[in-house]
């Protein structure tokens, strides 16, 4: 094929296709156990996560050495006042942190870098993310999903060789995969590889290229035409961005995370050598999700990190404003709120520690419980801010600048507020987040029943489907009805001056009811099951709380064995289990007492035109504009705005 052949327009797909490609790109068997795939079938294999896992003596000297040295650096050579000022990480910045190693943490030593485990690297995004959001970003993409991580699981060693040193202290990455009208339905992606010799010519337009502006290196997914010779598909290239036809168009600007180097990247005619395909043709859907499955674990650090941040400026604050002639602290309708932040702040540490261990440790399938950290820190830790901005009151409104221009200490509550909002959306927004846990969640109902429930198979699949489903409904039906959560001498190593065994239990009894849910809902809707997003989406959330909890109460035992605030510990995971118990049955009450279809028709009705008259009265202040850019492939007519930093 020609490299002068004309670039495919984007694909037309129906809603079954998407479905296919999606399906077709997901891990589809499940080798090692997966605690929270246990929990949403009714099985509570505390086993699986208790003892808590723990690094390695010497990995842990070699990461708490390095947050040694990154602290000292993010304190004395960041000012997170400057970049949010600039929307700009100074160059001096990025430079010393790649002189510290930061940009290496993930790449082993024998390519130049640290070889951090995943709970020191998440650490360490805490640490640097707490000074500026937009310097956690950075290193993230650069390491989570940006040409380290691809490489790091599925490229060649001739690749690890040629990229990974230069990932390790001197260029930076980018990950590309969004497009203008592309989001969360890969099937449709535009952007092509048309192979020509021992060359791919790629076409194409990628939107939200965060690191794009200032990367050096960029992992892009792009579709190759099947042909002679070419299985085709969407596939992974490790790009140069200096090469000839690469223009980055836009550096895009947000509510929030104002330093971010995020952009518009064009490519026109741009020659890629075959030897920088990241694993073969077809595969870059697997290679991108594979890569998330840890990668997300680096945003529930940065919620980690918000919530540490948002109880201490709670604490502060509370203690020294007075109202009625004490704290605030003491009113009841703040302290709630503080008790919530505290609790909260102590899951999400639990949950980002545990499914980053069990990452480190590689005895666990981790595909839910990453997806599940990332989903409930993102809104946890939302909540948590927009709490802080409400203890603060005005101040919580008021911009630290103008706080500090009239004498008061400059607390970016706001800031927060508005850094924090991306990550319900980044790397999977959470109505993505509960399909996708849904999908895994309900992965060995569909392995038997599947095709019982497919209307577009045969009676002799359906037969041979009802003849497996009886076979597995018989034996795993019956666990649901009783098991060690109604027996209360369970979990008795949880007992102590505070009794957190009746939270383990209650994690038992749920799972087993949680399970029994799900079953009653694909008995009752079948083959419509994908479509109830809502009801999917209260399970998933069932599942993340139940997880939270486990975590919380195995990470107090941790502390308490260790002799590190183990009594305290034991306190927060009580009163977070408390809190989420009271949430969780209010989710359990809402599976089956909703609006969900008379929401459907009142979206139709929205769509028609129906209640068009309730907008009058208002005047747009909207640019004029399409609603979604033209990205036709092409040559750039635009400023290269591309800016490396050597």
């Amino acid at each position: 094929m020609s490299a002068s052949t004309t670039p495919s327009s984007r694909p037309a797909v129906t809603e079954r296709e998407a479905r296919e490609v999606a399906e077709a790109a997901r891990e589809q068997h499940w080798r090692k156990p997966s605690f929270a795939k246990e929990l949403f079938l009714g099985r509570f294999r505390l086993d699986l996560i208790h003892p808590h896992p723990l690094p390695a003596d010497e990995a842990a000297q070699r990461g708490e050495e390095f947050l040694a040295k990154l602290r000292d650096f993010v304190e004395t050579k960041v000012d997170p006042a400057l970049i949010e000022r600039d929307a700009r990480i100074p160059d001096e910045v990025i430079d010393g942190l790649k002189e510290l190693g930061a940009f290496g943490m993930k790449i082993d030593t024998k390519y130049g870098g640290l070889g951090l485990t995943q709970v020191y690297y998440n650490k360490a995004l805490s640490l640097a993310g707490s000074a500026s959001p937009a310097i956690g970003v950075l290193l993230s993409a650069h390491q989570s999903i940006g040409v380290p991580q691809p490489l790091k699981l599925f490229g060649t060693q001739e690749q690890k060789e040629r990229f990974l040193p230069r990932c390790a202290r001197t260029d930076i990455s980018a990950f590309l995969l969004t497009e203008p009208d592309v989001g969360s339905d890969p099937a449709r992606l535009a952007t092509t590889a048309v192979p020509d010799g021992d060359d791919y010519v790629l076409d194409g337009v990628k939107l939200w290229t965060t690191n794009g502006v200032v990367a050096d290196l960029l992992v892009v997914m792009a579709r190759v035409p099947k042909g002679q010779g070419h299985k085709g598909g969407i596939t992974a290239f490790v790009v140069e961005t200096n090469s000839p036809g690469v223009t980055v168009e836009n550096r895009n600007a947000f509510m929030g995370l104002r330093g971010i180097e995020n952009g518009v990247t064009r490519f026109h005619q741009v020659r890629v050598p075959a030897a920088n395909r990241v694993g073969e043709e077809g595969q870059g859907l697997k290679i991108a999700l594979t890569t998330l499955n840890t990668g997300r674990l680096s945003l529930p650090a940065s919620c980690v990190a918000a919530g540490k941040w948002c109880l201490k400026i709670a604490r502060e604050w509370s203690a020294a404003r007075e109202q009625w002639g004490k704290p605030v602290a003491h009113h009841e309708a703040v302290g709630s709120k503080i008790s919530f932040i505290a609790a909260t702040t102590f899951a999400l540490e639990a949950v980002t520690d545990l499914a980053s261990q069990m990452a480190d440790e590689d005895r666990n399938d981790i595909r839910i419980e990453g997806a599940l950290a990332k989903l409930y820190a993102s809104e946890m830790a939302w909540t948590m801010a927009d709490e802080l901005v409400q203890i603060r009151g005005g101040r919580g409104f008021e911009t630290a600048e103008s706080l500090r221009a009239r004498g008061e200490r400059g607390v970016p509550a706001e800031q927060l507020l508005r850094d924090l909002r991306i990550n319900r959306i980044f790397e999977g927004s959470t109505e993505i987040m509960h399909l996708l846990i849904a999908r895994e969640a309900v992965d060995a109902h569909l392995s038997v029943a599947g095709d019982l429930i497919d209307p577009e198979k045969s009676l002799g699949d359906k037969a041979k489907a009802g003849a497996n489903a009886g076979v597995f409904y018989a034996k795993w039906l019956p666990k649901l009805v009783a098991g060690p959560g109604r027996l209360p001498t369970s979990y008795g190593e949880f007992k102590r001056e505070v009794d957190l065994s009746g939270h383990l239990r209650y994690v038992e009894r749920t799972s087993r009811k949680l399970a029994r849910s799900t079953f009653y809902a694909m008995s009752r809707w079948q083959g419509r099951m994908e479509s109830k997003q809502g009801f999917l989406g209260r399970i998933v959330d069932i599942g993340a709380e139940l997880f939270a909890m486990s975590a919380a109460c195995v990470r107090a035992e941790l502390l308490r064995s260790q002799g590190d605030h183990g009594r305290e510990a034991y306190q927060l995971a009580d009163v977070f289990c408390r809190q989420s118990r009271i949430r969780i049955e209010e989710l359990f009450t809402r599976l089956w007492t909703n609006t969900d279809d008379l929401d459907r028709k009142v979206v139709k009705g929205v769509l028609s035109g129906t209640y068009e008259w309730l907008e009058r009265g208002i005047v747009d202040p909207s640019g004029e504009g399409p609603w979604i850019a033209d990205a036709t492939p092409g040559p750039s007519q635009k400023e290269n705005v591309h800016r490396p930093i050597r």
